[in-house]
């Protein structure tokens, strides 16, 4: 069917003026009246017939001009649509987390995000960091919120946002907490560690060889932080913990802090893209707008 032909078919139809039409699409009347008859001809049906001065519509006719509209009211909605995508004001935003910022950083983000483009998909998918590189090399995420200091040569681009501290905790009524106590000493206590590929597991165990002890007894294994921490709250285990996870607990007394003595930790975190990404979407364009807002100063690091 000719698209052009029944464009100037369907303003005929809702004119009902083969006068009209030309006007409202600054074509001469014959050129019009042309159009229609070749689509006549195209499909095999009368569509338009004569009636005062006007045109009046067959049952044909009123068919055609009923799904036509249809057609270009769609065409509208898709245009719109694309542009909309074009802004980054649509569309589907993945993001794979750490445990950390999915619980204390991202939240707050999203909450920002969603309320400037309230129509964009956001989907977010929590695991270590190993796992949530490996989503972004996957094609399984469009972007990653890591802690993380050590970098091997996967093609990984990564944006410094900040550095978060971390503390040592036990127990409330542990005879450690609120106390000094050398790192030799503290780790022949149980532990609570993450699974292999947690960054903060490698980050413990990296300090036990710069210090020269041995690794901490695995007492708990989890595969989560809120749950690490509940079990040290519960009554069990000593763990390296981030501070913003664990300030208000240590504040109320419901767990408690160790001090070790020349051991002051900060882990950086980051948001990390593909490195082969040339052109990034404009949704991720405009989370990492919001992210530039939030953190002035940010650049781009190669890792």
């Amino acid at each position: 069917m000719n698209l052009h032909a029944l464009r100037i078919f369907v303003e005929v139809a809702s004119r009902g003026s083969v006068t009209a039409a030309a006007d409202a699409l600054s074509i001469s009347q014959p050129a019009v009246s042309a159009q229609i008859r070749k689509l006549e001809h195209e499909l095999g049906v009368t569509l338009v017939k004569p009636a005062g001065r006007g045109i009046s519509l067959t049952d044909e006719g009123r068919f055609l001009a009923e799904q036509g509209r249809r057609i270009y009211e769609q065409e509208k909605e898709i245009e719109i649509h694309l542009a909309e995508m074009r802004e980054g004001t649509v569309g589907r935003l993945r993001i794979a987390s750490t445990f950390l910022p999915a619980h204390y950083l991202v939240p707050k983000w999203l909450s920002a995000y969603k309320q400037a483009y309230p129509q964009v998909d956001v989907e977010i998918c929590t695991g270590n960091s190993r796992q949530s590189v490996q989503r972004i090399l996957h094609g399984e995420a469009d972007l990653a919120v890591i802690t993380n200091e050590v970098w091997d040569d996967r093609p990984i681009r990564r944006i410094y946002l900040l550095d978060v501290d971390f503390w040592f905790i036990v127990p409330p009524r542990h005879p450690y907490a609120g106390q000094e106590v050398e790192l030799h000493q503290l780790v022949q206590e149980p532990f609570l560690l993450r699974e292999p590929g947690s960054s903060t597991r490698e980050k413990l165990f990296a300090l036990c060889m710069e210090h020269q002890v041995p690794f901490p007894r695995v007492g708990l294994q989890y595969h989560g932080l809120i749950e690490s921490i509940q079990s040290v709250r519960a009554g069990y285990g000593t763990m390296l913990a981030p501070e913003m996870a664990v300030r208000e607990l240590v504040s109320r007394g419901e767990v408690g802090r160790v001090f070790v003595p020349g051991v002051e930790i900060k882990r950086p975190v980051y948001l990390c893209l593909r490195d082969d990404t040339h052109e990034l979407r404009p949704v991720i364009r405009r989370f990492l707008e919001l992210l530039h807002r939030e953190f002035l100063g940010a650049t781009w690091e190669m890792g």
